[in-house]
């Protein structure tokens, strides 16, 4: 969403906010009235293009419906766990992490408190990782890394030495790492990356203020220590596996239901906090899936 403030954003499947436009977003809401032959009046639906407005009028084809059953009547996991963000966690890890179970494979996790790290973390270990390490910036979310989610050890990376920390807390170095932000944490983690190893390359949130292509080119030094390593860092758009998305769904939440995806949100009240809750979100603030609840029966 931060890409979506650039006259351009860079992609070719989000489109920039327009001036004087309702801004949008991640939605889901209820059905009050339709013509549309595939919902009628108390259907819940999501769209990726929702308006930040209580009410709305949308072309139903830009809608999905979804099964509020799936998530034990928690909609706002459709937006989170159960929706986009959990599908980038799991079928970005099943397709370019290269997890064997029982290899003693070691995932790194950075922004891992946030919507997509806190759920890779888990599915590393549901899909096979024997240690699971996650780096964020207060000692509030380490904690709840791991003592609420089962990281193995968190990484405060605004407290002491990254790359010493890293060390000892992955002494047989890194295997998978999920990169959530770029720069200087993502070219620590590389360096300390196993031969033949993997990066799930999620997002580069500390370069969307930069003026360069995605994803960024790594320092000539880290870009010699990936290719003398054999690394892979390939582009993952979760759009391009739209046919594993029913699947992926169906797994998230029978993991949700039997307790082994714990899920976490940050919840602000009220239409008039979305801009105070995205600066929020921009800035760390949040735990899990940044949610605003605009009414008591639709959340954007």
């Amino acid at each position: 969403m931060r890409c979506r403030m650039n006259e351009d954003t860079g992609t070719d499947y989000i489109r920039p906010w327009e001036l004087s436009q309702v801004v949008d977003g991640g939605g889901i809401g209820i059905v009050e009235e339709s013509k549309h032959i595939n919902f009628t009046k108390g259907d819940f639906v999501t769209s990726f293009y929702w308006p930040w407005q209580t009410r709305v009028i949308l072309d139903g084809n830009s809608l999905e419906k979804v099964d509020p059953q799936l998530v034990d009547g928690h909609l706002s996991y459709f937006l989170g766990a159960i929706g986009m963000p959990g599908l980038t966690s799991l079928i970005g890890i099943q397709e370019k992490g290269h997890i064997t179970a029982g290899s003693n494979q070691t995932m790194v996790v950075s922004g891992a408190a946030g919507a997509c790290g806190s759920l890779a973390g888990q599915i590393g270990h549901l899909m096979g990782c024997s240690r699971v390490v996650g780096i964020c910036g207060t000692q509030e979310k380490c904690l709840f890394l791991t003592s609420e989610l089962g990281f193995d050890a968190a990484v405060n990376y605004k407290t002491g030495n990254v790359a010493e920390q890293l060390r000892e807390l992955c002494p047989a170095g890194v295997d998978v790492y999920f990169d959530n932000v770029g720069g200087d944490i993502s070219d620590t983690v590389i360096s300390q990356m196993n031969r033949n190893s993997h990066i799930i390359l999620c997002g580069q949130i500390s370069q969307y203020n930069k003026d360069v292509p995605y994803p960024p080119p790594l320092p000539p030094a880290v870009e010699a220590i990936q290719k003398e390593r054999n690394i892979t860092r390939e582009r993952f758009l979760v759009l391009n596996y739209k046919d594993e998305f029913e699947s992926g769904i169906l797994q998230l939440s029978q993991w949700f239901k039997e307790g082994k995806l714990k899920i976490r949100e940050t919840v602000t009240n009220g239409l008039e906090n979305m801009g105070a809750a995205f600066q929020s979100m921009m800035t760390g603030g949040n735990i899990g899936k940044q949610i605003v609840c605009i009414s008591e029966e639709t959340s954007v």
